[in-house]
């Protein structure tokens, strides 16, 4: 997603009916395998800077939010970005706090029903956008506690940056 602008990237779900439940499917096995044991305000930091450094290792302008519950505890925007992507990470992160899961997933889920998330949530798209970005931060045990969030790149790259961040954190620990 551009700071100007909506996501861009077209999902796996417009290819077709099969596309769509495979990527759904890889979308939730994402969320079964990212779950983690604890999460610290330091573990905040550790994760919010890995993305950081991922995101400029590849000259990603992207905005890197992190928070548990209500409260912030991560938030980066590097040069390129702006407010807009500020508002992009508090919509998307409102879907997964609705949802319980990534937007992404949420977003692929109405699509894979041949409907829009914008046109058929019965929500405000001002306040919920299900695109690529926003991942649920899952203890095990315990459930959503918090999101991590990315805005800048189109919603697919959005989503995967994430991923990639939450893999090579877990990995670490």
């Amino acid at each position: 997603m551009s700071a100007a602008g909506p996501d861009r990237g077209t999902p796996a779900s417009a290819a077709g009916p099969r596309a769509a439940n495979d990527e759904i499917r890889e979308l939730a096995a994402q969320e079964d395998r990212l779950v983690l044991d604890a999460f610290s305000n330091e573990d905040a930091w550790q994760l919010g800077s890995l993305l950081v450094e991922l995101a400029r290792e590849r000259g990603a302008a992207v905005t890197v939010g992190i928070r548990r519950g209500a409260q912030q505890l991560f938030h980066c925007a590097l040069a390129g970005t702006s407010a807009d992507n500020d508002a992009w990470i508090a919509r998307k992160s409102a879907v997964v706090d609705r949802y319980g899961e990534s937007s992404y997933l949420v977003g692929a889920r109405f699509r894979a029903k041949g409907r829009t998330f914008e046109d058929s949530s019965r929500l405000d798209p001002d306040r919920y956008a299900a695109h690529g970005g926003a991942f649920p931060v899952r203890l095990r045990g315990t459930g959503v506690v918090g999101v991590v969030a990315v805005s800048g790149l189109p919603q697919a790259d959005d989503h995967a940056l994430v991923v990639e961040g939450l893999e090579r954190f877990l990995a670490a620990g």
